[in-house]
This record gives structure tokens, C-alpha cells and sequence, in this order.
């Protein structure tokens, strides 16, 4: 047992050194194992599961940039999951609903997919204000939103699914845009709309810098409060978009969509390397972390793996990542 755990100690400093020295080691463990599985998954390697993966790994990274954006500022919105179900009840309650309005079919899509944005982004904003205004540790209030606004997506369905959404909605993620798939548009303008105001602005510095201390942060002069709420209501904003892309591709408005991926959306930040601790991290890093948990999801799947042994696993691998995070973070602040 002592040889085995020196063994182990000795693989997670070198996992270690390897994963605080560079910023693309993520990466390079994605493509390592992208062709490990090309010979191990059956149809891993394949046209259809090519199409899987992004349509999976879409609508996640959209979260988890939101989720990275709190995260920055040393927060955490653990209400995610809950904003993505309630927006999709929204949506799809307006999207099939006889209202009674001259409104064609294009223009009730429009309507419900803006809805969706607006209820991500009011609901974004309610965390904000709790954090912010009433002093409230962020994983006490989002766990207390989760669990409201996830209720109130089943009170207001009876706990039934939305069906007969209309036909040009869930075409969306297989329709094209100039060649472009409609989903792929969708992730890249968040993605650089969060790469723009992250690294060209004066509020991403604000972000990082609330990450760092927000006491400096208010002694500095920086607007702290509003920054925080920026954050969750992007947060919202971003979790109401994915939800869009799951309601379309399930083809159903549900009060339990996305229950099952809080653990992928957080763990996704955490293996990207984005600072549990706030003040440190990238865009692209956690579009590397999503990479990573798509394609360990994908092809658990396709070894055929039960659910819950691919949890373990999940678990186990964030695990990892949280503890790496941590010791790097020692490392750069050695006396606290």
C-alpha cells in the first residue's frame, strides 16, 4: 500500500507539472485520447458520432462560459440546470400556445426564443442582486434558485413535456446558415462575444480583478456589485441559449432539461484550469475542459458503460482537476 500511494503521488506531480506549465494540455490530452478511442469505441470514429459530438458539445460550452465568467469572479451559479429546464418550458409553452395574436410561425419562434433570453437574464439578474445586496455566499443562493426555479418549471407544466414545437424550430439544429450549421453560429458568437469583453474591455479586467479581491476592487474604484451582477445575468443569458439547442434538438419543452449535466458544466471549467478561487482563467481554456468531458462522455457511452459508472468516472477525473487546481494555486500563493 505505501509503494502504491508514493507510485500515485509521484503520477500526480507529474500530471501536475505538466498541467500548471502549460496552457494547452488539455488539449493535448483531448487529441491523445480522441485516437485511443478511435480503436477502442465502436463508431467512435465515424460520420454520425462526429455529428453527436458537436451537437453535445454546443449547447455545453455555451453554459460553461457562462459558468466561467462567474466562476472568475470567485462565485459559482449552481441554478444553471434549473434556468435551462425553465426557459424551456417558456419557450415552448409560447412556441405552441394559440394566443390569439396574427403571428406567423417564424414570428412566434422569434418570440419564444427571446423570451427565453429574457427569462435567462431575469433570473441571472435575481441571483445577482441576492449576492450582491444581501450579502448571501453564492452557493447558498443559486442552490436555493436551482431548486426554486426548478420547481416552478414543474408546477407550471404539471410535470409534462412540451410537445408540437413547431417544425421550422426543431429543424434549427440541422438547418445551415451560408453552409455554416445554425448551432455552430450560435456557439461562435458567444464564444467571441465572451473572448471580446473578457480580454478587450474594461469589464473584463473589472471580472478579473473581483476575482482576485474584491475589497482592492472596491478600494480601487471598480464598480463590484455591478460587475457580479454581469456575471450571473451573462450566466443566465448563456443557459437560456443552450436551452434553446437542447429544446430544439429534443424536440420538447421539459421542466427537467438539462438535470442530469451540472456536474459537465462545472467540471468543464474546473479540468479547462480556470481558478476555483477566482481571478485566473480563459475562454479557451474551457472550451478545452468541454472538448474533454463531450468525448469522455461519448465514448463511455459507446463502450457501453452503465450511467451511473460513467458518473463515477466523471466524478473522479473533476476530482483530479479540482486538486490540481488547488495545488497550483498554492503554488503561485505559497503563505496562505
Amino acid at each position: 500500500m505505501a509503494n502504491l500511494a508514493l507510485f500515485l503521488s509521484k503520477l500526480l506531480m507529474r500530471i501536475y507539472g505538466l498541467y500548471g506549465n502549460s496552457d494547452n494540455f488539455i488539449l493535448y490530452i483531448c487529441i491523445g485520447y480522441y485516437i485511443l478511442m478511435c480503436f477502442l469505441a465502436p463508431g467512435f470514429f465515424s460520420v454520425n458520432n462526429s455529428w453527436n459530438l458537436l451537437h453535445n458539445l454546443l449547447p455545453l460550452l455555451i453554459v460553461a462560459i457562462g459558468q466561467t465568467y462567474v466562476i472568475l469572479t470567485s462565485g459559482i451559479d449552481l441554478s444553471a440546470t434549473a434556468i435551462i429546464a425553465l426557459t424551456s418550458v417558456v419557450g415552448g409553452y409560447l412556441m405552441t400556445s394559440d394566443n390569439g395574436f396574427s403571428i406567423t410561425p417564424i414570428g412566434l419562434i422569434v418570440l419564444g426564443m427571446l423570451t427565453m433570453v429574457v427569462t435567462g437574464a431575469v433570473t441571472g439578474f435575481l441571483n445577482g442582486i441576492a449576492i450582491v445586496k444581501l450579502g448571501m455566499p453564492p452557493f447558498m443562493v443559486t442552490l436555493t434558485t436551482m431548486m426554486f426555479f426548478g420547481g416552478f418549471a414543474i408546477w407550471l407544466t404539471k410535470s409534462q413535456n412540451i410537445h408540437m414545437l413547431p417544425e421550422e424550430f426543431v429543424a434549427l439544429p440541422y438547418d445551415s446558415l451560408l453552409g455554416i450549421p445554425i448551432p455552430l453560429i450560435f456557439g461562435l458568437v458567444i464564444l467571441l462575444l465572451a473572448y471580446f469583453i473578457l480580454n478587450k474591455t474594461l469589464l473584463g479586467e473589472w471580472i478579473f480583478a473581483v476575482g482576485l479581491s474584491a475589497k482592492v476592487a472596491l478600494v480601487s474604484g471598480i464598480r463590484v456589485h455591478r460587475t457580479i451582477i454581469f456575471t450571473y445575468i451573462f450566466s443566465g443569458i448563456c443557459a437560456a441559449i443552450a436551452s434553446i439547442l437542447y429544446t430544439a434538438r429534443l424536440e420538447t419543452g421539459s421542466p427537467v432539461m438539462g438535470q442530469n449535466i451540472l456536474l459537465d458544466i462545472i467540471g468543464a471549467v474546473i479540468i479547462g484550469g480556470t481558478s476555483l478561487f477566482g481571478g485566473k482563467g480563459k475562454i479557451r481554456w474551457t472550451v478545452y475542459g468541454v472538448l474533454f468531458i463531450t468525448l469522455l462522455d461519448n465514448s463511455l457511452n459507446l463502450i457501453g458503460l452503465s450511467f451511473f459508472m460513467i458518473m463515477i468516472i466523471k466524478g473522479l477525473v473533476i476530482l483530479m482537476a479540482a486538486l490540481l487546481n488547488v495545488l497550483k494555486e498554492k503554488q503561485v500563493q505559497p503563505n496562505q
